[in-house]
């Protein structure tokens, strides 16, 4: 929190605010585990996004991208009508010695329908948390300038 609230004191906007973090978050939730720094960077630069909100966001995120990464591979079979993805080692590594290049394409498969169901969570999702913080940043803000917050000197 002490990091968002020295970058509302140094002058940057709730709003700008607002959507560099909902743009951390949404990024940091990417199924493409790997992925998230430097798409929460070049996201943040073409928007011209505050890069430290956003990568701050981004970086919290990471045990909720691990959780998630799974569930949306399942929900992206579902959606796409492919088989799912199966959960055991064994299955795995007997499908990686029988057709090693079959498991890639599924691998993949299964990788670019849950970035594609991510795609429409992100698009849904980063607009609702930039609302939803866009006014209590605009409270924080106006604490700061009235020096009413205890952690801002």
């Amino acid at each position: 929190m002490l990091p968002i609230l020295a970058l509302l004191r140094m002058g940057a906007t709730p709003q700008r605010l607002a959507w560099s973090i909902a743009v951390g978050v949404v990024i940091g939730l990417n199924p493409v585990v790997g992925t998230t720094t430097v798409l929460c960077l070049a996201v943040a630069v073409a928007l011209r996004l505050n890069i430290v909100a956003a990568q701050i966001a981004n970086h919290a995120m990471f045990p909720f991208e691990l959780a998630l990464v799974l569930p949306f591979i399942r929900l992206g079979s579902w959606v796409f009508r492919t088989s799912a993805m199966p959960l055991s080692a064994a299955v795995f590594l007997q499908d990686a010695r029988t057709g090693p290049v079959a498991l890639v394409r599924l691998i993949w498969m299964w990788e670019w329908h849950a970035l594609l169901v991510w795609v429409l969570f992100a698009g849904v999702a980063a607009p609702l948390i930039a609302v939803t913080l866009t006014p209590v940043l605009v409270r924080v803000q106006a604490r700061i300038q009235r020096h009413q917050h205890p952690f801002v000197p």
